[in-house]
């Protein structure tokens, strides 16, 4: 393959705009151009034959998919993702995890993520969320006392590549658990989930880089009021009132897990660019309602309870524009540039400019994805 390439006839989604006369110019791994007018001499030509080009996916929190966990097999996941456009993803383990199982997962995930070159690191949902929400609760292994001898050798294994951390922020002991995984990693994102928290309790994590909330109207809830038929706040107001949280939403194609008001009403609260859409999407096979058994996108664990998705986020995006009837660009904003500027990783990823990593995904106005480049080669 040459090193030059030149993607021609494409739609090209940057940020804010389409542009539909360009071409880009891809030299070895790097956007090297977006230009007009004649393709330079020698260039290997693509004809994207009037599809979308747009920044590869960026997906923050998914824990497996298509039969396969990313604690058993990492590469066979990864590479189902890969195949739907997502060249940026964490790696998430849950709490239903033990210790040891913990341990195990980090280790197999760091010594094949290289594999496929879309692992970026670990989302660690968990261990310490509030155990009266979330799916399987009865799997929660991490109830009682937060000890550090418990806890210390996971987040020193896992590292620098723990790019999240979800803690319930109301747990008694969780800001010196949170203390100690950033001193581990002090880039670590913090997030509130699986919680009641209320809002100054959130607010005591900013200083430690609280800026996310898990799953947006999911696995939430509020502190008690103090009068019947009045209301608190919870971590989902508390997001709403905080101009610098995202909010990650799981946008199903039946709109189950958060429905279409609410998205609207989160993105018209947070603004599109404070919006993260995330697959939460599971390989297991749990206990399927019998009046949702037509329904392909969920995943429901063994009480019958949602336990996040069957999703792939170009499927997401999908979701989100017929849900709310935002634009293309809107969509891969909140599942590309958003989640790449919350890592930090938005000098690499997340959009399409002269630079950055040729992270690419081809798709049509469904979002079906007929191509991926990840760093520049064509995968699948």
């Amino acid at each position: 393959m040459k090193s030059l390439i030149a993607i021609k006839n494409a739609k090209i989604v940057l940020e804010n705009e389409l542009l539909k006369d360009a071409y880009l110019l891809i030299e070895n791994d790097r956007i090297k151009k977006i230009g007009r007018g004649e393709i330079p001499e020698g260039a290997e030509e693509i004809d994207a034959k009037g599809l979308y080009v747009g920044p590869g996916l960026v997906d923050i929190h998914v824990h497996g998919g298509n039969g396969y966990m990313f604690d058993e097999n990492p590469v066979k996941a990864a590479e189902y993702f890969l195949k739907k456009g997502t060249t940026t993803l964490l790696a998430t383990l849950y709490y239903n995890l033990s210790k040891e199982e913990f341990l195990n997962a980090v280790k197999r995930v760091k010594k094949e993520m290289g594999k496929t070159g879309n692992i970026a690191g670990f989302y660690m949902e968990g261990p310490y969320m509030n155990p009266k929400y979330g799916a399987a609760p009865e799997s929660n292994k991490w109830k009682g006392e937060i000890k550090k001898a418990d806890y210390e050798e996971i987040v020193n294994e896992a590292g620098n590549l723990a790019k999240v951390w979800v803690v319930a922020p109301e747990r008694d002991g969780i800001e010196e658990f949170v203390k100690d995984a950033k001193k581990v990693n002090p880039d670590a994102v913090i997030s509130a989930g699986h919680s009641e928290a209320s809002p100054l309790q959130i607010e005591k994590l900013k200083k430690y880089g609280l800026k996310l909330l898990t799953h947006c109207m999911d696995a939430t809830g509020r502190p008690e009021p103090e009068f019947s038929g009045t209301r608190t706040c919870g971590p989902d107001e508390a997001c709403f009132l905080d101009d610098d949280m995202y909010a990650e939403i799981i946008c199903d194609s039946q709109a189950i897990h958060v429905n279409k008001e609410l998205i609207k009403l989160i993105i018209k609260i947070k603004g599109k660019e404070k919006v993260i859409l995330i697959s939460d999407s599971f390989a297991l096979e749990g206990k399927c309602p019998d009046r949702l058994s037509h329904i392909t996108d969920l995943q429901f664990d063994e009480n019958g309870d949602l336990c996040g998705s069957k999703l792939t986020l170009n499927v997401a995006c999908r979701n989100v524009i017929k849900h709310t009837g935002c634009s293309i660009c809107d969509a891969f904003l909140m599942a590309s540039t958003n989640p790449a500027k919350l890592l930090g990783m938005d000098g690499e990823i997340g959009s399409i400019s002269e630079g950055k990593l040729a992270d690419l995904v081809f798709v049509d106005e469904e979002f079906n994805v007929e191509k991926v480049m990840l760093k520049g080669k064509t995968k699948g």
